[in-house]
Order: structure tokens, then sequence, then C-alpha cells
């Protein structure tokens, strides 16, 4: 069962997840000697991203991806790599190394392999920071998404996967249910009404493949979930 984390305000809540997870990447460098942290993507996250750019751990021995992303070039506004270098790849996170998640070509299969090359010498996670959206996916495991039974199989060996889902313009690559259960340390944030709605209902038991999310919020490790109105 996760918990439940609700803030005054979404100003608290980033503030507070950036100091849990530059904690725990803290203790993961003490413990091990390095450590892997993946971040979703999109707006919501920024300010956390910022203010855990800041946070005074040695980042040179952290490495940075992305739970999932567009495949667009870094050019593109929709890229979250872009976004990512401007928020958490700044200050002192400049020294962290950002395992990537793009490459040029015509279609994300075609650098698949390559990808995941350097995807998996960078696992397991130690930290998981996740965000959800009101249909209930996480990632890219987009309900309804071509390959959602395979992003969902927690018996496959798959770290990687493109992902096409209705209303989705561009291809997606995502990784899969098992890596992202496998992270030492998980975090989910949320914010918004209707998030908080989405969440009380993939609470509900049912099957992931209607709410993604499930297979995040039952993990073997801790998960926090981070709320804000």
């Amino acid at each position: 069962m996760p918990d439940f984390l609700q803030y005054p305000d979404r100003e608290t809540l980033m503030e507070n997840i950036a100091e849990d997870v530059a904690d725990q990447l803290g203790a993961a460098i003490t413990a091990r000697g390095s450590a892997t942290l993946a971040v979703p993507g999109g707006t919501t996250p920024a300010p956390f991203l910022t203010l855990l750019s800041k946070t005074d751990i040695d980042w040179s021995k952290v490495r940075v991806m992305l739970t999932d992303e567009r495949f667009v070039p870094e050019s593109s506004e929709r890229s979250n790599t872009r976004l990512l270098r401007e928020t958490l790849m700044q200050n002192n996170a400049a020294a962290a190394q950002l395992v990537p998640f793009y490459k040029r070509a015509d279609n994300p299969e075609d650098v698949l392999g390559e990808l995941t090359t350097a995807i998996s010498s960078a696992l397991p996670l130690d930290v998981c920071v996740l965000g959800m959206g009101e249909d209930m996916h996480t990632a890219s495991l987009f309900p309804e998404a071509d390959r959602l039974n395979e992003g969902l199989d927690l018996k496959s060996t798959a770290v990687l996967l493109p992902m096409r889902a209705p209303g989705a313009p561009e291809p997606r690559l995502t990784l899969t249910a098992p890596v992202l259960r496998a992270a030492r340390n998980i975090h989910i944030l949320i914010a918004g009404e209707g998030k908080k709605s989405a969440f009380e209902a993939a609470m509900v038991a049912g099957p992931a493949s209607e709410a993604p999310i499930r297979v995040v919020l039952d993990a073997p490790n801790q998960v926090d979930v981070h709320y804000a109105d």
C-alpha cells in the first residue's frame, strides 16, 4: 500500500520531494558508490527538478534518465530531454551523467537496441519519480497503447519499448513495468483534483491495462504518492 502524502500547496510538495530524492540518492552513493535516478517529463515536475538541481550531493556519481520520451529531437518543444536539460541538468546537477532516450532515426525501433544497452548499464534504478495522467497512465504506458501488454508484462526482460497510443501525436519510448517496479525508491507526483480522483480510482482493484499506474502502486519497495491541489 503506497503512502499518500498531501501538502498544503504545490511549492511545499516540490520542496519536500526534492529533499527526499536528494537524501535517497546520497544514501545510494554512500552504499554503492553511485546512483541512478529516473524522472518524468512534462511541465508539472519542472519546479521539483529545478530544486533538485541545487541540492548538495555528489552529482558526478549520479546517472539521470527519463521514465519515457517522445520520439522527437531536442530542438522540439515537446522534447522531455530538452526540458530535463533546462531544469535538472543545471547548477550542482550539471555534473550528472544523462542517459539518452533519443537518437536520430526514422523510427524508435531503429535505435531501440542502442538506447537499451546504455539504459540497461545504469539499472537498477535507485530512485524513480513518476507522474500520472487523469487516464491513469504512467511513463508512456497508456491505456489502449499498441504494446501496452508487453510493457506491463512482469515476466518480460524488455527494458525499453516503443509505444504508440491514441491521441499521442508521435511515438514514445518508455521504461517497462518491471524496470519501474524494481526501483529501490518510488515517488509518484500528482497535482490537482482530477489526478487525485484518478489515483483513488486506480487504488480500486482492477486490471493494469485499464489503469497502468497500478503496476507501480503495488511495487515491492516503498512507494510515496505526493499530492497537492
